[in-house]
Formats: structure tokens, sequence, C-alpha cells
């Protein structure tokens, strides 16, 4: 018996042991199997009904080289994921629904099972098919509202989120560029004009961390899903509206707004729902950081290779290479050039 198969064994008496038999798997696909995260889809027999579901496993401890830079910014356990996924369910936000975590009698590891939501994650697609026209001119005020939801989450819900304003993410981000040594100008400037710029004693609220186009399920009719919580941590919630702004996440769409939608109807949107007035510079502020920040990560894509954390390929090395263009968007803004 393979390891593949050994797996949906284990797994369908999971699904039989968390959600009731048989557990009957049907369909199982490996989507993805990255450096933290693997995911699987299949259908699955609960009692009378066939569920459609996805399977996530954490993949941390895969690789026999601890992370020297584990813990300096926020990442999120199994446990935790699951957790705050549930939180914003009930905060009405459109999240998976959590099906079950697994447990050691599983002996699968860490991961959780949701259900699955049909729909486009694809940014290019979302921002240029004309599919996706009509799901564009509403997605922005609905961006607004579920980022009011998420920014409402009790805290106390979550409390295993780290804490992290502005100024601790500049600290954080100068530790990953200190520890690959590559020194770059751009960089160095970016991160001196964001600890300048950074803003100081804001709300503080839960944040979803990754808020942008590719990790939202759209459909015809606008947003049916968020994806990707493992970032989640208490900050700025500004934050969040910034980095659903960052040019990157516009996939070579025009408007600011993931490259769907406008500002004004993010900020109004958002206003309404949380009853909280947008301060637009602060926005941009973690827009422009965010700038700096994706071109960091990809600079340690491109190099976390050095220190034996993640294997050498074509994947990483093209993420690797693409550092100068947030750097180039960074200056743009700053500037003031869109």
């Amino acid at each position: 018996m393979n390891q593949d198969e050994i797996f949906a064994r284990r797994l369908q008496a999971a699904i039989a042991r968390h959600l009731g038999a048989p557990g009957a798997l049907h369909n199982l696909q490996r989507l993805t199997g990255g450096a933290t995260k693997t995911t699987w889809s299949f259908d699955a027999d609960v009692g009378e009904k066939r569920l459609e579901l996805i399977v996530q496993l954490s993949n941390a401890g895969a690789t026999p080289v601890p992370d020297p830079l584990a813990g300096v910014t926020p990442h999120l356990n199994s446990e935790e994921d699951a957790q705050i996924v549930m939180a914003a369910e009930r905060g009405g936000v459109p999240a998976p629904h959590v099906y079950a975590v697994f447990d050691e009698a599983d002996g699968i590891g860490h991961g959780y099972v949701t259900g699955r939501v049909a729909g486009e994650t694809l940014g290019p697609r979302i921002v240029r098919d004309e599919q996706f026209a009509a799901a564009r001119a509403v997605m922005a005020r609905q961006c607004g509202e579920i980022l009011a939801a998420i920014h409402k989450i009790d805290p106390r819900e979550a409390p295993f989120l780290i804490r992290q304003d502005a100024a601790a993410e500049v600290a954080a981000y100068y530790r990953y560029v200190d520890h690959y040594g590559l020194k770059l100008p751009a960089v160095e400037l970016g991160l001196k004009w964001a600890a300048d710029h950074a803003p100081k004693n804001p709300r503080m609220t839960v944040l979803h961390g990754d808020f942008r186009t590719g990790n939202l399920i759209v459909g015809e009719e606008g947003i049916r899903c968020v994806l990707d919580w493992e970032i989640s941590q208490i900050g700025d919630p500004m934050q969040d509206l910034g980095w659903l702004c960052v040019k990157t996440w516009r996939f070579g769409g025009k408007p600011p707004v993931g490259g769907f939608g406008s500002r004004e109807d993010l900020f109004a949107a958002y206003e309404r729902a949380s009853g909280i007035p947008v301060d637009p510079k602060q926005v941009m502020f973690w827009e422009a950081f965010g700038d700096v920040k994706w071109a960091i990560m990809c600079l340690r894509k491109g190099m976390a290779f050095s220190d034996g954390t993640e294997p050498i390929s074509i994947e990483q090395s093209a993420i690797g290479r693409r550092i100068e263009e947030p750097l180039w968007d960074f200056l743009n803004l700053i500037e003031g050039r869109e």
C-alpha cells in the first residue's frame, strides 16, 4: 500500500469518526503541496448525504532544518487557523465552514476539513473575464462589508493572535533583510520610509492579514468565500484595506482595489458597515508598506534555500526575481503616481 492509499484510508476513518459513518471517499484529488500546506479536494458520504469537502494539512516540520525566522511575523498552526475561521463564520464573514479538526487519534497529522465552495480564485480571470463583469461591479462594496465584519470579531475568541502595530511590523521585516544579508537601496529606503511614517496609536482589531484578490472565491454574483487565514493577527484595521489595494494584487486590472473596484466604494462600504471613518492617508501607508513587505517576501522566497528551510526550485526563484516590481510600485506611490 503506497502513501496515498494509506492517507485515503486514514482520511475515511477520520471523516466517519468526526462527521459520521460511512465516510466513504470519492474523487480525492491533491490540489496543492506547498511548503506550508497540502490541500486535497474530495466528496464524502456522511449518513445519507454526500458532502463536498476540502482538507488542509500542515507541512510544519517537514523540513529537518528549523526556520530561524519562525515567529518573526504571524503564522497560525492548523488548530489556530481553524479556530479563527470558525470565529469569522460566527461573525457573519463568508468563511469556509469547518467540519472537523484532526487530532492524534486520526493519525493524519495537523489539519482540518472544511466545506468546498465553488467559484474562481485566479486573479487574472476575476479582473478580466466577462463572466465576472457583474461581480466586479459590487466586489469593492462587498470587500468593505466583509472587512468590517472581520474587524468586529472579538479578540477573546482568538487569544493566540499576535499583536503587531506598524512599528513592530517594520522591525520584523528589517529582521528578514538582515538575516539574508541582501542589502538593496530601494528596500532600505522603503523600510526607512515606513519607519518614519508608521501610524501612531491606531485602533487595534482582529485582521485577516492577507485579504486580497487570489484569496477570495468569486462567483458571477460576487464574493462567495474568504480563504487563507493563517497570518491573521491583531493590528491596525487600515492594514487590511491597504493590502487589498497593493498593485501586485490587481493582476493587471486598472481599478486600485484588487483590480476590480474603487477606493471610494471600498471606503464608503466599510464606514457604513463598521461605523468607523476610514483615514485614506493611513490606508495609503499600509498600501505603500505592503509593496515593501511583498518585495521582502519575494526576497525571502528567493533566498530561503540559503539557510536550508526550503529547497531550490524554479517557482521559488521566479518569485524571488519579482522583487523589483513591488519596489517600483512603492516608489511611484509615495511620489503620487499610481
